[in-house]
């Protein structure tokens, strides 16, 4: 395949990344958490959102290859760390795909009084969907993301502007009900509605100019994020009050439209479903495969360069609907691994930042940007507390995998040829 995203693409890639499942109930779950103060939060992980950006922006730009992070890692830290954060980051993107997923299963069991059994359906048809797009190249997702992202930021600017003559200053105060504290447990929550920049890196190499191409692509998205971001937190909290329901963008939309408005935040939720999980599955597939080239996964899984990672789409795309199963099996909340999944994001924002700090111009811009980002992804790390578990069971996989892989190519038995036999090329050679 022809490296073949230009910058629109690689921008709604990106907004698709970033503009999924949190934004649809994550304004009401932090308002409830923090109340008004929950601003502060959506504020300050947007500010972050543009040295995290410019970091794995300058880093996919310097090394464009498909294993983002992992890549990295192993650059700057060596085998073993970039296979227990590329072992995280997989693990986390089939367990977070099926949980993003059962959020529009949610709503349209919802909308359409199906139950569980619809909501499952949905869930397993959003995953099945975005496999098929990803097994016939980038360049077709690319595509239909450009149309998603369009169709998502669009109705959601809408939601905003329709509700803001609804909104009402009393609706501020108090401003920090559960103290300032609440805060940092509201921005803990939202990492997951902020996890999207790290996907850059694998997708770095599908652009056509990535030196030109990524820096453009995610300057884009940041502005096009933020503003939607805090438009549609600001909207939550000012025009539906201090107990906002679980589904904000519905009620934002009837303010202005009425209730013939609600079922087409069913079809929101199923767009913002969608692109993310098609980004994931993108950057998913190639660190999988990027990984098996390097020897952090078995090499079954490696691709050609010039066509799409098949095996390793498969691998996660079993592995989602595995994990559907168990959650519907167990009958637990979709949401149940979001706390998980925010947890690896923080500590790939984390691995990223320290890398870039090694392998970019030392003082640079971009630098400089990694050094914030690199104390505030600490920062972030630390509020997830137990919920760091999932990861790094899943890292030290990778590690086990890693050591014994090493041990193995140290005791394989080397095969010698006497100094006056001919060489076996040459005897292949004489045969024919």
């Amino acid at each position: 395949m022809q490296n073949g995203l230009s910058v629109p693409q690689g921008a709604a890639l990106t907004l698709g990344a970033m503009l999924g499942t949190g934004v649809i109930s994550l304004p009401a779950l932090a308002a409830d958490v923090a109340g008004p103060a929950s601003l502060v939060a959506w504020a300050a992980l947007v500010l972050l959102s543009i040295p995290l950006a410019t970091t794995f922006a300058a880093l996919g730009a310097r090394h464009p290859d498909g294993g983002g992070v992992a890549t990295y890692a192993r650059l700057a830290f060596g085998e073993r760390a970039s296979t227990m954060v590329g072992w995280a980051f997989y693990a986390t993107i089939a367990a977070g795909a099926p949980a993003a997923a059962g959020f529009a299963g949610a709503y349209v069991a919802d909308a359409t009084g199906g139950g569980p059994a619809t909501a499952l359906a949905t869930t397993l048809a959003i995953i099945a969907a975005c496999a098929t797009m990803n097994w016939f190249d980038l360049r077709v997702s690319g595509t239909v993301q450009l149309a998603i992202a369009g169709a998502v930021a669009l109705l959601l600017a809408v939601a905003v502007v329709v509700s803001l003559p609804h909104a009402q200053p009393a609706h501020l105060t108090p401003f920090a009900p559960h103290g300032w504290g609440a805060v940092g447990a509201a921005a803990a929550l939202l990492v997951w509605a902020f996890a999207g920049w790290e996907i850059l890196g694998s997708l770095s190499a599908e652009y056509r100019r990535p030196a030109r191409d990524i820096p453009r692509a995610t300057a884009i998205a940041v502005a096009v994020v933020g503003a939607l971001y805090l438009g549609v937190a600001f909207a939550t909290v000012t025009a539906l009050g201090p107990a906002p329901g679980p589904a904000p963008l519905s009620d934002l939309l009837v303010l202005g439209f009425g209730e013939p408005a609600r079922p087409v935040t069913t079809v929101l939720a199923v767009l913002l479903t969608v692109g993310a999980i098609n980004v994931y599955f993108a950057g998913g597939s190639r660190i999988g495969a990027a990984l098996a080239r390097d020897g952090g996964l078995p090499r079954w899984l490696a691709a050609r360069p010039d066509r799409p990672p098949r095996r390793s789409l498969a691998l996660l795309t079993t592995l989602a609907v595995g994990t559907t199963a168990v959650l519907a099996a167990l009958r637990l909340p979709t949401d149940a691994v979001v706390p998980m999944a925010s947890a690896t994001f923080s500590l790939l924002y984390l691995v990223g930042a320290a890398a870039a700090l090694r392998l970019l111009p030392r003082g640079g811009i971009a630098w400089w940007c990694a050094a914030v980002s690199l104390l505030a992804a600490l920062g972030l790390l630390v509020m997830t507390g137990p919920h760091m578990t999932g990861p790094l069971l899943a890292a030290l996989g990778g590690l086990a995998w890693s050591t014994w892989r090493r041990r193995r190519a140290r005791t394989a038995t080397p095969v010698t040829v006497p100094a006056d036999d001919p060489a076996p090329e040459c005897l292949a050679g004489s045969s024919s």
